[in-house]
């Protein structure tokens, strides 16, 4: 188990490199990153930082690949924000979690039959004769 140490200074490396990937970055390869977890060594030497990229295979691995090239200045404002002995060298790898979160979910409601509250909202939605009952219940051109 990481240690509260390490655990602070993955969350404070996860803020600063999603706050400079999201203002600072200039590389346009780079678009639609999500930080989404930072692991950092024990001895504060290298660091794994997960990044959820929206768009298709091709866009993904030349946002990686952009990610990878600026490292070296990802790290720089880490230096500038963060004041520890060592600075983490930083690798980039996709996070396969949130892929495998919708494709589970998927795979669900395929599975499952629906539920009494999809069933209610589908009959509310089907009625379009609804009219109030009161004219206080409608609202008013003011």
């Amino acid at each position: 188990m990481a240690s509260r140490r390490t655990l602070k200074a993955a969350s404070a490396i996860r803020e600063v490199v999603s706050m400079a990937i999201l203002t600072q970055l200039r590389d346009p390869r780079v678009k639609d990153v999500t930080v989404t977890k930072v692991e950092v060594s024990g001895d504060m030497r290298s660091g794994k930082v997960y990044v959820s990229i929206m768009g298709d295979e091709k866009k993904q691995q030349q946002c990686l690949n952009g990610l990878r090239r600026s490292a070296g200045f990802l790290q720089s404002c880490i230096k500038d924000r963060i004041d520890t002995r060592y600075i983490p060298k930083l690798e980039f790898e996709i996070d396969k979690g949130v892929k495998q979160a919708l494709e589970v979910s998927r795979i669900l409601k395929e599975v499952l039959p629906p539920t009494d509250d999809e069933d209610e909202s589908e009959e509310v939605l089907a009625d379009e004769n609804w009219e109030p009952e009161d004219e206080d219940d409608q609202p008013s051109a003011e």
